[in-house]
């Protein structure tokens, strides 16, 4: 069976399709800015969204809302665990 790599619920047919009408509207000559254009923006938006969560969590340590050690803690308790775990099953499964 024959599967078809989806994008956001668009198949490859309809990207396809998409990148015609593209073409057509804007030309082929046009293409690279926009995309430059598309990038950029990208990067200016995934920028602001790091500049916000480096705000934020700026803040909550100012405040003493979160308190990172345990935290820290917490994440190499669960990677202890996983470890363990995956030692565990090694084992296991070479005896079976």
């Amino acid at each position: 069976m024959i599967q078809q790599v989806t994008l956001l619920f668009i198949g490859g047919t309809e990207i396809v399709f998409i990148l015609f009408i593209v073409v057509l509207v804007f030309g082929a000559d046009k293409l690279p800015e926009i995309a430059r254009g598309l990038g950029k923006g990208m990067r200016t938006l995934k920028d602001a969204t790091n500049d916000i969560k480096n705000e934020v969590t700026k803040s909550a340590k100012e405040n003493n809302i979160i308190d990172t050690d345990v935290a820290k803690d917490i994440q190499d308790e669960i990677n202890k665990v996983k470890d363990d775990l995956g030692d565990f099953t090694g084992s296991v499964k070479r005896k079976l």
